[in-house]
């Protein structure tokens, strides 16, 4: 049986850019996914903590230390610039993988800065 855990989440992070004719995806600034281990393509969830919208797409790599959120495509509807959302990451893991995956946790500052990493086990 495959159960999905979290595996990454980037918590309290600030839309910096909102953009209807791109695409689609979301730019992530990569020092940003690289502290969270997110991978350019890989689907993620987003949270919208201001208007409790929810919606899936993908990462794309933002510019590097700009601290880029950025909402792209049609899912640019569903934010604002200067909204708190909640980037969340899962995989399907096997019982016998449960217990040897941590998962991370960024916990964002305003300015999308990190407050603080938080690392779990599963």
């Amino acid at each position: 049986m495959l159960i999905p855990f979290l595996i990454s989440k980037i918590h309290r992070a600030t839309v910096t850019g909102a953009d209807m004719n791109y695409q689609g995806s979301i730019a992530i600034d990569p020092d940003l996914m690289k502290e969270a281990r997110l991978r350019e393509f890989q689907k993620v969830e987003i949270y919208n903590i201001s208007t409790g919208n929810r919606f899936s797409t993908y990462v794309i790599t933002g510019q590097k230390g700009s601290r880029e959120i950025s909402i792209n495509g049609a899912a640019a509807r569903l934010t604002a610039v200067g909204d708190k959302i909640i980037i969340a990451a899962y995989a399907l893991l096997d019982e016998r993988e449960l217990n040897s995956l941590n998962s991370v946790i960024l916990l964002m500052k305003d300015n999308n800065d990190i407050e603080k990493i938080i690392h779990g086990g599963l």
